[in-house]
C-alpha cells in the first residue's frame, strides 16, 4: 500500500454509516448550534491525538498486526492475545455485521427485501468484498481509494447542496425553534464527546497492514494524520450544514439526519440519492474492516498465539486468505443469526481501555529511551488528554450499563484461561 492508498484506508474505515444518521444522539445530549460543533471538534481533536499516539507506535513497530504488535511488544503477549481474541469474536467481526445489514437495509430503498433478502445482501456484500481482498491487497487498497474518493466526493456534494439549497428551510427554523431549550451541563457535553469519539472509531486499523504497506515507518503515520483531519474537516462541515436547514430540537429526534436533511433542502424525491450515498459509505467501511482484520490474526498465527492455519499466505497472491476466509465466515454467521448486536454493544466498549494502555505504553517507551517523533511539543499532553478520554468512554460505559458491561467484559476475560491454555501446550 502506498500513502494514497493508507490514507483512503484510515478515511474509508472511520467515514461510515453514522453521521449521516445518528448525529442526533449527540444533539439530543446538547441541544445548541455552538455545542454540537464544539463537541464534534473535541472528538476530532482528541480523535488526532489517538492518531499521533498511533503514528508513534507504528514508527517504532512497523510490522504487521498493529495494535496487537504494540501490546505484545510494550506489555505481554497475553494483552496482545486478549486483543486479537476480543477483535475475533466481537469487535471486528461484529461491526463487519453490523455495517454489512446498514447496508442491505438501504439497498432495501432501490429493491424490496424482508428480513431474510435483507440478510442475504449482507451476506453478498462480506462475500465479495472478502474475495476482493484475498486477490490482493493491492487490489483491495485500489477499491478502497474509489469507494473513498466517491464518498468523499458526496459528502462534499451533500454539503454544498444543503448550504445552496437549504436557504428556504434555514429561513423557516425560526418558527420551529420557538420552544426553549434545556440548559446542558457538563455531564451531557461528557457522554456527547462519548458518542462523537464512537462516531470516529476506526482510525487504528491502518495500522494492521504494516507489512504491505511500502516504508510502514513513514507512511502510517503520515496516512493517520492526513485521514482523522480530512475525517475531523468532513464531520464538522456536515453537521453545519445539518444544523443549517434543520432546527436543533428537530434534529435531535430525527433517526435519518442526512435523509430528512436533504428532503428539507430539494424534496422528497431526494431520498434515493441518501440511500445510494449510505451504501457507498458503507461499502468503504467495510472493505477496510476486511481487509485490516486478518492481518492480526495472521500475526497472532505467526507468533503462534492463533491456530496455526490462520498464518497460511496464498502462494500466487501473498494474501492471508486462511485468516480472511474465517473472517468472512464468522461475520457472516453473526448477520445470520443477529447475534452481532448484543456482542458488540457490549464489548466495543473495552477497545478503549486497550487505547489507554497504548498512549500509558509511549511513556514506557520513554523510560526506555524512546523520544517523540510525531508528537513533539504535544508530548505528554496529546497522549494524556487520550488515555483520559479513553478511560473516560469506558468508565462511563460501565457506570451507565452495568449489566451488558460486566458481561462484555466477562466475554473478553474468557480469553485469559484459553491464552495460558495454548502457552503450555505450545511449551
Amino acid at each position: 500500500m502506498s500513502l494514497a492508498h493508507a490514507s483512503a484506508m484510515v478515511v474509508g474505515i472511520i467515514l461510515g454509516a453514522s453521521i449521516f444518521i445518528q448525529p442526533s444522539e449527540i444533539t439530543r445530549l446538547v441541544p445548541s448550534s455552538a455545542g454540537v460543533l464544539l463537541v464534534w471538534l473535541v472528538a476530532g481533536v482528541l480523535t488526532i491525538c489517538g492518531a499521533l499516539v498511533c503514528a508513534e507506535l507504528a514508527a517504532v513497530f512497523p510490522s504487521t498486526g498493529g495494535v496487537y504488535v504494540f501490546l505484545k511488544e510494550i506489555f505481554s503477549p497475553a494483552l496482545g492475545f486478549l486483543w486479537g481474541w476480543g477483535m475475533f469474536w466481537s469487535m471486528h467481526s461484529g461491526i463487519l455485521a453490523a455495517i454489512a445489514v446498514v447496508l442491505a437495509r438501504y439497498v432495501g430503498y432501490f429493491v424490496p427485501l424482508n428480513q431474510w433478502g435483507v440478510r442475504a445482501v449482507a451476506i453478498a456484500a462480506l462475500l465479495l468484498l472478502s474475495m476482493i481482498n484475498y486477490l490482493g491487497v493491492k487490489l483491495g487498497s485500489t477499491v478502497q481509494v474509489v469507494l473513498t474518493a466517491a464518498k468523499l466526493a458526496a459528502v462534499a456534494g451533500l454539503a454544498l447542496v444543503l448550504f445552496i439549497f437549504g436557504g428556504p428551510a434555514h429561513r423557516a427554523i425560526a418558527g420551529e425553534t420557538a420552544a426553549p431549550l434545556r440548559a446542558t451541563g457538563i455531564s451531557n457535553y461528557v457522554l456527547a464527546i462519548g458518542a462523537g469519539l464512537f462516531a470516529y472509531g476506526g482510525w487504528h486499523m491502518v495500522t494492521y497492514a504494516a507489512g504491505e504497506t511500502r516504508n510502514a515507518g513513514r507512511t502510517l503515520p503520515r496516512a493517520l494524520m492526513a485521514g482523522t483531519v480530512l475525517v475531523t474537516v468532513c464531520y464538522m462541515l456536515l453537521n453545519g450544514a445539518y444544523l443549517y436547514v434543520m432546527p436543533v430540537n428537530v434534529l435531535a429526534g430525527s433517526p435519518r439526519v442526512a435523509s430528512e436533511a436533504t428532503q428539507r433542502a430539494l424534496g422528497a424525491a431526494a431520498g434515493g440519492a441518501i440511500s445510494l450515498l449510505v451504501v457507498i459509505s458503507a461499502l468503504g467501511a467495510l472493505n477496510g474492516i476486511i481487509l485490516a482484520g486478518p492481518r492480526v490474526y495472521y500475526a497472532m498465527a505467526q507468533d503462534r498465539l492463533a491456530f496455526r492455519w490462520l498464518g497460511a499466505l496464498d502462494p500466487r497472491r501473498k494474501t492471508p486468505h486462511l485468516a480472511i476466509a474465517a473472517q468472512a465466515f464468522w461475520s457472516s454467521l453473526l448477520v445470520l443469526t443477529s447475534s452481532y448486536r448484543e456482542l458488540f454493544t457490549r464489548v466495543v466498549y473495552t477497545e478503549w481501555m486497550f487505547f489507554a494502555l497504548l498512549a500509558v505504553g509511549l511513556f514506557v517507551l520513554r523510560r526506555k529511551g524512546w523520544r517523540p517523533i510525531y508528537l513533539g511539543r504535544a508530548f505528554p499532553v496529546a497522549p494524556l488528554l487520550f488515555i483520559a478520554a479513553s478511560a473516560g468512554i469506558a468508565i462511563n460505559q460501565i457506570r451507565m450499563n452495568s449489566r451488558d458491561s460486566i458481561i462484555g467484559l466477562g466475554l473478553l476475560l474468557l480469553g485469559v484461561p484459553v491464552y495460558f491454555l495454548t502457552a503450555k501446550a505450545r511449551n
